[in-house]
């Protein structure tokens, strides 16, 4: 389960307490409302925790995502720089045999028999 679902329950949860607990208590309205505030503002506190988790946890992943997505792109760029480098090599060895093949046969076909 990951950390932001389980923040999410959390906060349902203690959202569902809360209201179990201000409709089952014998107070009068004033006590019942600063319990509120207060309960209010302790989820508050706790859901903004959560969130600057959260946050921190997405950013440290974009950040190895980011990395991995360089360290692959590096990777594919130099086998591209080398394969482009051997078909170069290879284009220009071929050239040269085609160019004496050529050659040879001019000589073999002027030649005199």
């Amino acid at each position: 389960m990951s950390k932001g679902k389980f923040a999410l329950g959390a906060l349902f949860g203690a959202i569902a307490g809360l209201a179990a607990g201000i409709l089952t208590a014998p107070k009068s309205g004033k006590e019942t409302r600063a319990d509120i505030a207060a309960k209010t503002s302790e989820v508050a506190s706790e859901v903004s925790k959560k969130a600057e988790e959260v946050a921190k946890d997405v950013t440290k992943k974009a950040e190895f995502v980011a990395s991995e997505a360089s360290d692959v792109y590096g990777n594919v760029k130099g086998k591209a720089t080398e394969v482009a480098g051997n078909i170069k090599t290879e284009a220009d060895d071929f050239k040269n045999r085609t160019g004496r093949a050529v050659e040879g046969a001019k000589k073999g076909f002027f030649s005199e028999k």
